[in-house]
């Protein structure tokens, strides 16, 4: 029997999604029910406590697909990517709205009322997901009540057109382990993330993304590289944002930068080793 990547199949030797029966082990087979984000970002653990390990971040509006509850936890599958992981069962809601509009920029509010001096404002973050149910004046009324500065929002179907602009907005973000939002992220994340925005979908981890994105590309020529291409080494991504720039969040800095690619690679190569591939994204 294949062994399936844990990270994306829900299966423990107690019990497993339903669709993998007769593809994995396990005491129970559960058919998954699903649920909502209602959080502004919730992290994924890797195990049912509050000091486990982050494994990525679900934002505001996604939905995700329960397997098991326990004691305030709940056991996870991310419908946007995958991931598998358990969250706190506080921050989910039984009562799906489907989203009609997307969060466009790094960081927005959730007002109490159309008016900006309103409190308690909630943030949210580039690529949370809202029902919009009617504007009023310059913000749009959601389906929770709450207002959100309309020019903020797009369309889930309307996408940016270049993932680099994206991710260039999120310069000097401070890096955080798993996180995927203006408020900290890690490499992966940052690609993920930027991806999305332009509707294209993107596995969470990086060797997920070196393995799925774009075309390899030789990389005994740096010289050839543009715009857009994505840059690996083990365990680490970053994007080119032109020839010889390299926009990525690293623990180095501790934050998101831009910095040539010749540094980041001599320097990686000196602690972690060398660069692996660098892929081209198609259109």
């Amino acid at each position: 029997m294949t062994k399936l990547d844990p990270r994306l199949h829900a299966y423990r030797p107690d019990l497993a999604d339903a669709a993998l029966q007769g593809r994995v082990e396990a005491q129970h087979f559960v058919e998954p029910r699903l649920m909502q984000v209602v959080e502004p970002v919730i992290t994924v653990h890797k195990a049912p406590r509050f000091d486990a390990m982050q494994l990525t971040q679900a934002l505001f509006g996604e939905t995700v697909k329960i397997f098991h509850e326990e004691e305030g936890w709940a056991w996870v599958q991310l419908a946007r990517d995958g991931y598998v992981g358990y969250v706190n069962g506080n921050a989910l809601s039984s009562q799906v709205m489907p989203s009609t509009h997307r969060v466009a920029v790094p960081s927005t509010f959730m007002y109490p009322e159309a008016n900006l001096k309103t409190l308690p404002a909630i943030p949210l973050t580039l690529n949370a997901q809202v029902a919009v149910n009617s504007e009023t004046g310059a913000f749009s009324r959601l389906s929770n009540g709450r207002f959100v500065f309309t020019a903020h929002l797009k369309r889930v179907d309307e996408v940016e057109s270049d993932f680099v602009a994206v991710a260039e907005m999120f310069r000097y973000v401070p890096y955080y382990w798993g996180g995927k939002s203006v408020h900290g992220l890690d490499c992966s994340g940052l690609v993920q993330l930027s991806l999305e925005a332009c509707g294209k979908p993107a596995l969470r981890d990086s060797d997920m993304q070196e393995a799925t994105l774009g075309e390899r590309l030789m990389v005994n020529d740096l010289d050839t590289l543009t715009r857009g291409d994505l840059v690996f080494w083990n365990g680490h991504v970053g994007i080119m944002t032109d020839e010889r720039t390299l926009l990525h969040a690293n623990g180095h800095h501790m934050m998101v930068v831009a910095e040539p690619l010749k540094d980041a690679v001599d320097r990686i190569a000196a602690r972690y080793g060398q660069l692996t591939s660098v892929r081209r994204l198609r259109g």
